[in-house]
């Protein structure tokens, strides 16, 4: 992740939500969700967890199929962390 590689937290944050914005405009779902991911984790880490979870679970709700898939995977033991 970003902070692995020495970025500050507010600069981790401004580049995961660039980085959902970008995919949000090219309507690309799957980017969207891994964006998502990162900038849920990373607000829990903080915790926000409130704010993580209704960032992740429209994203994560949109998916009708491919839930094998370990983005999707990802995404769903996190919204299980955090409903926790």
């Amino acid at each position: 992740m970003l902070l692995a590689h020495g970025a500050s937290g507010e600069a981790a944050e401004a580049a995961l939500r660039q980085s959902l914005a970008a995919a949000q405009e090219m309507g690309a779902k799957g980017p969207e969700l891994q964006a998502a991911i990162g900038l849920a984790r990373h607000w829990a880490e903080r915790g926000q967890r409130n704010a993580a979870r209704d960032l992740l679970a429209p994203i994560y709700g949109w998916f009708t199929e491919g839930f094998d898939t370990p983005d999707l995977k990802e995404a769903k033991a996190l919204f299980d962390e955090l409903n926790a």
